[in-house]
């Protein structure tokens, strides 16, 4: 008896630019050493958005092994960073930056899409 392995569908996503999400280089040194550390150097942060926080919307990441269905990726700073669609109506010329700040630090995303941010810098309105 022998048995075939079907091919996996291909990967259906689109190629973005900077012009969607760019990334600064701390963001993407840190970005480098976090994939590298989870043995997949050629995987990419995924970023979202999501209802929720006290202003409507926040962002979720997660370092995902690349792009998914739908997906747009953006090479940025030698890092792929990938974004679902619906995000991306939501990130649109977006920085993602990341700092050391012991009381702010970590990864932060800058968008000139944000009509409203709360106290917290944690969730944002569009």
């Amino acid at each position: 008896m022998s048995v075939t392995a079907t091919p996996s569908p291909a990967t259906n996503y689109k190629i973005g630019n900077e012009r969607l999400i760019k990334v600064t280089e701390n963001a993407s040194r840190k970005l480098t050493g976090l994939l590298q550390k989870q043995g997949r150097p050629q995987g990419a942060l995924r970023v979202a958005v999501i209802g929720g926080g006290c202003s409507g919307l926040q962002y979720k990441m997660d370092l995902v092994d690349g792009p998914a269905n739908r997906d747009i990726m953006v090479q940025s700073s030698d890092v792929r960073v990938v974004v679902d669609p619906k995000s991306a109506l939501f990130v649109s010329g977006s920085l993602l930056d990341y700092s050391e700040d012991l009381q702010k630090g970590g990864f932060k995303v800058t968008n000139p899409n944000a009509v409203a941010h709360c106290s917290c810098g944690e969730s944002f309105a569009a």
